[in-house]
């Protein structure tokens, strides 16, 4: 089950500030398999949401190689590398950016209708509802809802298409330590159950301790990495494609 989904040589990526270059990241060497479960750490101003946004395709680097599934995202154009994000990579978000308006349903229907998923998107989005324990509240606006479900949601809209890679910035930065358990339990789940490999960006120690493996950042270079012991690094994904199922509160 493994295979390549992220491999980054010589990475750099620099900004301006003024007449002077700031250097966020310094010839980061990463390789990420399919399966993962992966933490960027590192004190502030390390280089991980910056990390995290080249391999989201958000942003393209200065200089060295960077392959998110199997394409050269310096060799992407601006819409590619959009088309790419809408189809091929899920984001969750610190802030969950959902759509208050509507309905956690209708949240995560919006955005399988983006992608052009037409029959069956209803129960495609009610699936990944009640995989994260939220069936019951499928029709409730999300600003009725609390933080812990709100970030539930925002996991079920990145993970409703089955995208083979799921980026989180500060997942749990806003929960508490009941929800922010909860939440990476599910996540975790998913990642059993589907194969999808999961990157953290974090300082809470609460992801670092669900996280299988530890990236840690250090002025833009990569200072550790370590894989958790007794634990297999990559999904194992059964034949029927379930595991089991952890308890939501």
């Amino acid at each position: 089950m493994s295979g390549r989904i992220v491999s980054a040589r010589g990475l750099t990526k620099a900004f301006t500030a003024g007449r002077h270059a700031v250097w966020a990241l310094r010839g980061v060497d990463l390789e990420i398999e399919k399966g993962e479960f992966l933490a960027l750490v590192g004190p502030s101003g390390s280089g991980k949401t910056t990390l995290l946004n080249l391999i989201g395709a958000l942003d393209v680097p200065t200089a060295g190689e960077l392959v998110v599934l199997d394409r050269r995202i310096a060799e992407l154009s601006k819409h590619e590398r959009a088309l790419m994000r809408l189809h091929a990579i899920g984001f969750v978000f610190q802030a969950y950016n959902l759509v208050p308006v509507l309905t956690a349903l209708e949240n995560v229907e919006f955005v399988l209708e983006l992608q052009g998923v037409g029959a069956g998107r209803r129960a495609r989005a009610l699936e990944v509802l009640d995989e994260l324990g939220l069936a019951d509240l499928a029709d409730r606006r999300t600003n009725e809802l609390s933080g812990g479900q709100q970030q539930r949601v925002a996991v079920a809209r990145a993970v409703a298409a089955r995208p083979r890679l799921v980026l989180a910035d500060e997942p749990t930065a806003n929960l508490d330590g009941e929800n922010a358990e909860t939440l990476m339990h599910l996540m975790r789940d998913l990642r059993d159950r589907h194969g999808m490999t999961f990157v953290f960006s974090t300082h809470d120690a609460r992801v670092v301790a669900h996280a299988v493996r530890v990236v840690t950042l250090v002025d833009g270079k990569v200072a550790g990495d370590e894989i958790k012991p007794g634990e297999p690094p990559h999904a194992i994904v059964s034949e029927s494609g379930a595991g089991a199922r952890p308890m939501v509160r």
